[in-house]
């Protein structure tokens, strides 16, 4: 027996192992094992070296510190002066018959708040200079976190804001994805340091070595300013030029981002607490927040009530993903997706189903020019079986980057969180579900609007396809549960 045969077998009883792994102590879904084991068959040296980068889930410590270090929005909440409870909200009646939605919701950790403004930007251009004019007249705090905060144009722009605030006395803070942010330098970091903020790197690399990071599947894929406890924002659009529109090939860059003031900013300002204190180790009592005015008492802007719920992969469960088929699967109407990535699981695919089944109007836009080829096949592969149901599939002509889902006329989701896998089981993602019929009809119109940019695709598309892109639809969806 010579070397290559005992390191092949040595190679297989160790790919075997990690099946069992997968099977029996991970719990993975059966597409995800099914993808894993079609990888370590047909590439089993590499395909292992894949699985150790890729494929193994957080660490059980980590999974621990990041339970450990969490603050419970009820307990954060239920001590802020004017602030209704649940069975208040349902009593004066704010919630708009969506008491199952809202139940859901809550279960997860997520308060429903009244009374908050809400404004809705489609482009990069428009959010970063509504955020630059908040952040300029912050008073006490501002907190920051982006999947992608870039050393360009614009990320110097929200940085040297942020370093003068940080020398004026405001208390800055910022945490940045190690893996999206990993074109930027640590040094254009340390600006903010050095300016008197406080920086936090989530998941960062083993010694510091960008090249070498054992989380490089798990990424932090939220993005949340909240600004003196009353101003929130989150959505889909990075600080990053691309995410303006300055892309030379994804044109028109297509995004949704909302605004928020209100009682509204408390969820996001607890996501980001519970952030920053397992990415820096910060150990003061949640009391202190309430003192220093991360949570100052709710100021009635408007009249829109909103639920903020997040997700990642240190729970079991895929908080998102179930709020969206509780969504679903309670429309009447309709149900509009927005989404640069679709690769529904079967639990999503057959929310669908239903949907369109009862008659529920359902349409899907993706981007008609992609980002990721490789993705992209796949969502080609799961759309073409969408049309086949009676699904209205939309191709924006550009670069659709939003994260939104419409249901009905009262409500709709806008977030960071795409429909995939990745977004769903492996990204740190938030979302905010706003109950209005106001807003609903904004986002409607705005959806119109889109479908005029937009082609609308029937089966006959999917099938004029070459047969080589066939092939390689079916080989992208088969490994989908990697992505």
């Amino acid at each position: 027996m010579n070397w290559f045969t005992i390191l092949m077998t040595c190679v297989a009883c160790i790919n075997f192992l990690l099946l069992i792994f997968m099977v029996f102590l991970e719990k993975r879904k059966p597409q995800t094992i099914i993808a894993w084991l079609t990888v370590l068959t047909f590439l089993p040296i590499l395909g292992f070296v894949f699985y150790i980068i890729f494929g193994s889930g957080l660490s059980v410590r980590t999974r621990r510190m990041i339970r450990k270090k969490a603050i419970s929005e009820r307990d954060i909440i239920k001590n802020i002066d004017g602030i209704q409870t649940l069975e208040q909200a349902k009593l004066d009646g704010i919630l708009l018959g969506d008491k199952e939605l809202v139940t859901l919701c809550y279960s997860f950790g997520s308060y429903p708040i009244p009374c908050n403004d809400i404004k809705i930007f489609t482009n990069g251009k428009d959010k970063i200079e509504a955020l630059k004019k908040d952040l300029l007249s912050a008073k006490y705090s501002i907190n920051i976190e982006y999947y992608i905060f870039a050393d360009d144009k614009v990320g110097k722009e929200i940085m040297t804001i942020l370093c003068q605030k940080a020398k004026e006395g405001v208390d800055v803070r910022l945490i940045y994805d190690s893996i999206g942010s990993r074109k930027a330098p640590r040094r254009f970091f340390n600006k903010l340091k050095k300016a008197g903020g406080r920086v936090g790197e989530f998941f960062p690399p083993f010694m510091h070595i960008r090249l070498i990071n054992l989380k490089l599947n798990y990424r932090n894929h939220r993005k949340i300013v909240v600004i003196d406890g009353r101003v929130g924002y989150t959505g889909g659009i990075n600080i990053r030029d691309d995410h303006m529109g300055m892309h030379k090939k994804l044109k028109p860059w297509r995004d949704t981002h909302v605004r928020i003031e209100g009682g509204g900013v408390y969820a996001l300002q607890n996501i980001f607490l519970d952030d920053w204190r397992y990415c820096t180790n910060e150990n003061v009592p949640p009391s202190l927040y309430l003192q220093n005015g991360f949570f100052p008492p709710p100021s009635l802007k408007g009249n829109a009530t909103v639920q903020v719920v997040s997700s990642g992969p240190d729970s079991n469960v895929q908080k998102i993903k179930e709020v969206y088929v509780k969504m679903i699967l309670d429309a009447h109407q309709r149900v509009y997706i927005q989404t640069p990535y679709f690769i529904p699981d079967d639990v999503f695919f057959s929310a669908l189903r239903i949907a369109v089944k009862s008659g529920i109007d359902v349409r899907i836009m993706v981007p008609a020019i992609p980002d990721k080829k490789t993705v992209y096949l796949a969502t080609l592969s799961y759309l073409k079986e969408m049309a086949e149901m009676g699904i209205k599939i939309y191709l924006y002509n550009g670069f659709l980057h939003s994260k939104t889902l419409l249901v009905d006329n009262n409500k709709v989701s806008i977030g960071t969180c795409n429909t995939d896998n990745r977004s769903f089981g492996l990204n740190f993602e938030n979302t905010v579900i706003v109950y209005s019929k106001t807003i609903n009809q904004e986002y409607s119109d705005i959806f119109a609007q889109d479908l005029k940019c937009s082609k609308d695709v029937g089966i006959s598309y999917f099938q004029k396809k070459r047969w080589i892109t066939k092939l390689l639809q079916a080989i992208m969806r088969l490994l989908s549960a990697l992505f």
